[in-house]
C-alpha cells in the first residue's frame, strides 16, 4: 500500500511539473523569429500595459532598419524599389537581405569595437582596431554564435594585429583585475569591479569573489613585439616561473605570474592571499596550478554556459536597448540579482529563446525587428523615468553611421577624398573615420539620454571644409546631378529630401523650400542652402 501510494504521489507530482511547463510562457524550444516576436509583444504588453503607437511610416521604417542593420541609410533607389513592391512580406524579406549584406558584419563590428575601446586603460590599444573589426565583421557575417565569439575573446592570445579577439585584454593592458572586470561587464552585464577593494556596496558580490575571478587570468600579460619591423603588442602567457626574472616598472605588466593573490590592504608589502579560480555566478572552479589554456577555457565555459543566466540576458538586453532605445535594465551593463528589470518576464522569455536558437545573433536581431514594438512610430522621451522597453525612442547615430549617412547623402566617400590629406596615425583611409569618432563618438554602453550634443559637434557639421565643399552644386556633385535631372524645383526638392533624409517632404516643407529658392539670387545657391540645412537637421543625425 505504501509503495502504491508513493507511485501515485510521484505520478501526480510529475504531472504537475509537465503541466507547469506546458503553461509557462517561458520556453526552451527553438522558435521562429515570427513566433518569438509575437510572444515578446504579447508579454511586453501584458507587463507594461503599453498602448502601441501607430506603425511607423514606410520610409521612416525602411531608414530605421537600414541604419540599424547595415549602418547606413537606404539610397533613393532602395526606397523607390521598396515603395513599389506590393509583396506583403517585403519588410521581412528586406531584413533577411540586409542580414546577408557585407555591411551588416562591418556595422556591428564597429559597434562592438566602440564597446570594447570606450573604457580602455591602455591608450595604445588603437593598434588592434583593424584586426578587431576584421575579426568581428567576419564572425557576424558568418553568423557565428555569440557564445563562440565570447569564448574567443576570453581565451585569446598572440599578436594583436593578427588576432582581433585579443582586443579586450590589450585594452586593459593585460592586467588580470581590469581584464576580468571588462569581461564581466561586457558579457554578463555585471560590474563586479566595485568589489576589487571591498565587498560590493550595492550587490552581493564580495571582494573574495572578485579576486577568485581574477585568478583565471594571472598567467596572461601584454608585451611589446616586432612585426615586419613595426612595433606591435603580443598577448603572452606563461605556465612556468622563470628563475631569473627582471624587475619591471609597476605600471607595466610584460609577463604574467603563475597565480593570483588578493592584496592585504592592511599590510600591502605582504604577498597577499593565494586565490583559487572560481566564477562568481555559478561557482565553477579549477584547481590552483591549472595551466592557462585550461584555466581560461574553463572560465569561457562557466561564463557562456547554461548555468550563467546573465550571459544571454546581457546580450539580449544590450541589443534591445540598441534597437529600441531603452533596455530592460539601464544602464545596460549594470545588471545583477539586486537590480530590478522592467518587464522581467519578457526579458526571461527572449533570453531563453536566444539560448534555444544557439545564441544566434541574426535570429535575435530579426526577432526584435519583427516585433510590433520596433515597428511602431518613435516617441521622444525626456528622462529615463519616461522610458520603458515598450517605447521606441529616437536614436542618436553613432559616429560611423553618421559618416556613412553623409556618404549616402552626398553620394560620395569622404574617406576616399581624405586619403593623402591627413597626418593622423594609422592607415590614411581610416583617418576621417577616427576624426569623426573623436567628434561624434560616445560609449555605446551609456544610456542614450546621457549622451549630449556639443558645440564642437555642431561646428564640425556646419563648418567642416569637406562637407561644405561637397554640399555645393559644383559640376559632378550629387546636388548638381539632382538639379540637372529635375528642371522643376518641386521635383528637385523631393529628390533632395529622398537623398538626404530618406523620405519625401511634406507639403509645408516644399512650400518653405520653394519660397527660399525663389528668393535666392541663383537656383543652385538656394538648393545649396537647403541641402546644408537638411544635413544639419536633428532628423539627419538621429534614427527615428
Amino acid at each position: 500500500m505504501n509503495r502504491l501510494y508513493r507511485w501515485c504521489l510521484l505520478a501526480l507530482l510529475w504531472g504537475l511539473v509537465i503541466e507547469g511547463r506546458a503553461e509557462s510562457p517561458l520556453s526552451a524550444e527553438k522558435l521562429s523569429p515570427e513566433e518569438a516576436a509575437r510572444r515578446v509583444d504579447e508579454l511586453l504588453g501584458k507587463e507594461t500595459g503599453h498602448r502601441w503607437a501607430e506603425p511607423a511610416e514606410e520610409t521612416i521604417l525602411l531608414r530605421r532598419i537600414f541604419l540599424d542593420l547595415v549602418g547606413q541609410p537606404p539610397t533613393p533607389d532602395d526606397i523607390l524599389a521598396y515603395l513599389v513592391d506590393d509583396d506583403p512580406d517585403k519588410y521581412v524579406r528586406t531584413i533577411q537581405s540586409l542580414l546577408r549584406d557585407p555591411d551588416y558584419g562591418r556595422n556591428w563590428a564597429r559597434y562592438w569595437r566602440d564597446v570594447i575601446m570606450a573604457r580602455r586603460s591602455e591608450q595604445r590599444a588603437f593598434i588592434v582596431e583593424p584586426a578587431l573589426e576584421e575579426y568581428l565583421a567576419t564572425a557576424f557575417q558568418e553568423n557565428r554564435s555569440w557564445r563562440s565569439i565570447a569564448t574567443d575573446f576570453i581565451t585569446a592570445e598572440g599578436d594583436v594585429q593578427e588576432n582581433g579577439a585579443t582586443a579586450i585584454i590589450l585594452a586593459q593592458a593585460g592586467k588580470p583585475e581590469e581584464t576580468v572586470a571588462e569581461l564581466s561587464r561586457i558579457f554578463c552585464g555585471i560590474q563586479i569591479q566595485c568589489a576589487q577593494c571591498h565587498d560590493h556596496p550595492t550587490d552581493r558580490w564580495t571582494r573574495e569573489q572578485f579576486h577568485q575571478l581574477a585568478a583565471f587570468f594571472p598567467r596572461v600579460a601584454v608585451r611589446p613585439g616586432n612585426r615586419d619591423g613595426q612595433r606591435t603588442f603580443v598577448v603572452n602567457v606563461i605556465d612556468r616561473e622563470f628563475r631569473f626574472r627582471r624587475r619591471r616598472p609597476n605600471n607595466n605588466r610584460f609577463r604574467g605570474t603563475l597565480e593570483h593573490r588578493m592584496p592585504n590592504l592592511q599590510k600591502p608589502n605582504e604577498p597577499g592571499t593565494l586565490m583559487q579560480p572560481v566564477f562568481f555566478v555559478n561557482h565553477g572552479s579549477v584547481p590552483i596550478g591549472t595551466r592557462d589554456a585550461e584555466r581560461r577555457s574553463a572560465l569561457a565555459e562557466y561564463m557562456t554556459g547554461p548555468d550563467n543566466p546573465w550571459f544571454a540576458k546581457a546580450f539580449v538586453n544590450r541589443m534591445w536597448s540598441e534597437l529600441v532605445g531603452h533596455g530592460f535594465y539601464e544602464p545596460i551593463d549594470d545588471m545583477g540579482p539586486e537590480r530590478e528589470a522592467r518587464a522581467p518576464e519578457t526579458l526571461e522569455f527572449l533570453s531563453q529563446a536566444f539560448v534555444a536558437s544557439g545564441h544566434d545573433v541574426a535570429w535575435l536581431l530579426e526577432t526584435i525587428l519583427r516585433t510590433r514594438t520596433y515597428r511602431q512610430a518613435s516617441l521622444a522621451v525626456k528622462s529615463c523615468n519616461d522610458c520603458t522597453p515598450a517605447i521606441l525612442a529616437p536614436q542618436r547615430l553613432r559616429s560611423d553611421v553618421l559618416l556613412q549617412a553623409l556618404n549616402v547623402a552626398l553620394d560620395t566617400s569622404l574617406e576616399q577624398l581624405a586619403v593623402g590629406r591627413t597626418r593622423l596615425p594609422g592607415p590614411r583611409a581610416n583617418a576621417v573615420r577616427r576624426l569623426f569618432r573623436s567628434q561624434f563618438g560616445y560609449d555605446p554602453s551609456d544610456p542614450r539620454l546621457e549622451v549630449q550634443d556639443s558645440i564642437s559637434q555642431a561646428l564640425a557639421m556646419m563648418n567642416a571644409p569637406a562637407v561644405a565643399r561637397l554640399a555645393r552644386a559644383y559640376p559632378g556633385s550629387s546636388l548638381a546631378r539632382i538639379l540637372a535631372a529635375n528642371s522643376d524645383d518641386g521635383d528637385a526638392i523631393e529628390a533632395l529630401y529622398l537623398r538626404v533624409l530618406s523620405r519625401f517632404p511634406t507639403n509645408a516643407e516644399v512650400t518653405r523650400a520653394l519660397t527660399h529658392i525663389r528668393q535666392s539670387q541663383r537656383r543652385d545657391e538656394g538648393f545649396e542652402d537647403l541641402q546644408w540645412a537638411l544635413l544639419n537637421s536633428t532628423e539627419f543625425r538621429f534614427r527615428r
